[in-house]
């Protein structure tokens, strides 16, 4: 049985829970940002399973786009100034539940994304006792 790796993330900002239950991808809840790109704005839901790449949106982005992410609680801007690796787009950062951040590739088509965890030692115990690995 394929176990998934299911990550709860917040806001950077404000702290708020970025989770959003009514919007399930893969039945687990997703996670709800606000978006915009071109004076083009909407909303994407994000799978939380680390490492899957679906989601849902509300408006169309042309491939290649870099996109503007934003908090839906606070409205504030999520895009870092740290640039991916693959192709020099700004990373977009969340911190995880059980400590640390999850970072993503703003621009539509990279999958570059990392996870940096400020207890390596309690995350893997936490992992451990959730996924039985």
């Amino acid at each position: 049985m394929d176990k998934h790796v299911n990550i709860n993330v917040k806001c950077i900002k404000c702290g708020k829970s970025l989770m959003d239950h009514q919007n399930m991808i893969n039945n687990m809840p997703s996670i709800a940002l606000n978006i915009g790109f071109n004076d083009k704005s909407g909303k994407i839901w994000l799978c939380s399973n680390y490492g899957c790449y679906e989601h849902k949106k509300n408006i169309e982005i042309p491939d290649k786009e870099i996109v503007n992410f934003y908090c839906p609680h606070c409205e504030e801007f999520l895009n870092s100034n740290i640039k991916c690796k693959a192709c020099e787009a700004p990373m977009v950062k969340f911190n995880i539940d059980i400590g640390g951040v999850v970072s993503i590739c703003s621009r539509k088509g990279c999958n570059n994304h990392y996870v940096m965890f400020e207890d390596l030692t309690a995350a893997i115990s936490r992992f451990h006792r959730a996924y039985g690995m």
